[in-house]
């Protein structure tokens, strides 16, 4: 059995001020071809297909494009996706019983009642059935009906939520097992501030989305979206691909890739990553402004001025823009002239809960925790 781990589409993305149209189509075409190459049986697609909960019509027409060209292109594979937490859930729900009876399965909710479990897929090959067990991204409020509510009548934490979540499940360890899912899984030993997290990830105060992958252990193979850097995650077999293209300049000349899944009879898996190239790379480049106009290129670029003396603004941006077609920002990096421990420069790199923490001096650990539920949920109205 050999399938195609994918994650974060995020069709319709814009790049700072750059429409990334032409660049996701380019690295999605790739992707189809790799696919004619290799010939999996199953593309999974582990979350945020989408960048907006209410794609534009340009982003759907992408997408749909896409899915038709791959199901064409490799007739008889199976497409297994399920929606992230930028994905509206109700959306990527649509049509689902239908699309699933042409090897499509397009799984935006959880489980949500009793008499509801989480969507499997069965594929077979010479050593029996591979289980698929499609896990849209959760928040505790979404299944709290079925996995229940603290002592206190107040919402599980998201790590108890998945325990139970899975937990209902009946999974045969003899046979071979897959989990799709969209969540922040934290590497055994780590502090969820430990892991690396791109510009282009929305994070939670307090990172109180964080879920154990001890979870993960009783499944072959862990197939995670949601991280936009490949990592794995304790082992081999429980891993982010990471993002197919740059969404952010944080992931600026990052290494992207489809990672490849083989399986052989239990207990054997293979996996490897298969490079994709973008159609334009995401570069940050520092120096001088005469060091910099050297660097002309086509890519996606972020420039950052080290120059002391002032420059002449208009013919300095007409100059880098020149050389820079696809110019993204344009930064001065500056000497400070004094370091305060708590200045204008330190505030702008707060989170929300840590500037509402310095102006709020006084609160205490209850105050802070119903600050933090606040925020949280402004912001999955933003994400919505």
């Amino acid at each position: 059995m050999r399938f195609f781990h994918l994650s974060d589409l995020h069709i319709g993305l814009k790049l700072i001020n750059r429409d990334l149209r032409e660049d996701q189509e380019y690295i999605l075409e790739q992707i189809i071809e790799t696919a004619v190459k290799e010939q999996p049986d199953a593309v999974i697609i582990a979350g945020d297909i989408y960048d907006k909960a209410v794609p534009s019509a340009e982003a759907v027409e992408v997408f749909d494009h896409f899915i038709a060209e791959l199901t064409s292109s490799v007739p008889g594979v199976s497409v297994m996706m399920i929606s992230g937490n930028h994905d509206s859930a109700s959306r990527v729900n649509c049509f689902r019983s239908v699309l699933s009876r042409q090897n499509v399965y397009m799984i935006g909710q959880p489980p949500r009642r009793e008499d509801e479990y989480i969507e499997k897929a069965v594929l077979k090959d010479e050593y029996g059935a591979v289980n698929f067990y499609l896990l849209p991204f959760v928040r505790p409020s979404m299944v709290k009906q079925i996995v229940g509510v603290d002592e206190n009548g107040n919402n599980l934490s998201y790590d108890e939520t998945l325990r139970r979540l899975i937990g209902r499940e009946e999974i045969d360890l003899r046979q071979r097992n897959v989990l799709v899912s969209h969540q922040f899984y934290l590497p055994s030993g780590k502090k969820a501030e430990e892991v690396e997290r791109m510009d282009s990830e929305i994070r939670t105060v307090g990172n109180i989305d964080e879920v154990s992958a001890e979870i993960l252990d009783k499944f072959d193979y862990a197939a995670l979206g949601h991280i936009h850097k490949p990592m794995k995650v304790g082992s081999e077999f429980s891993r982010y691909c990471g993002t197919p293209l740059a969404c952010s300049v944080s992931e600026a000349e990052q290494q992207k890739g489809i990672v490849m899944v083989e399986m052989g009879e239990k207990g054997e898996i293979k996996t490897s990553v298969l490079p994709l190239k973008p159609m334009r790379q995401v570069r940050v480049i520092r120096g001088e402004l005469s060091e910099v106009l050297r660097q002309e290129c086509g890519d996606y670029v972020t420039v950052i001025l080290t120059d002391r003396e002032d420059l002449d603004v208009f013919d300095m941006q007409d100059r880098i823009r020149s050389a820079f077609p696809y110019l993204l920002e344009i930064r001065r990096e500056t000497p400070r002239k004094a370091d305060y421990s708590r200045g204008a420069a330190a505030e702008e790199e707060l989170d929300p809960f840590e500037l509402c923490c310095s102006f709020l001096k006084d609160a205490d650990d209850g105050e802070k925790e119903i600050l933090r539920d606040v925020i949280n949920t402004v912001q999955e109205v933003n994400q919505g």
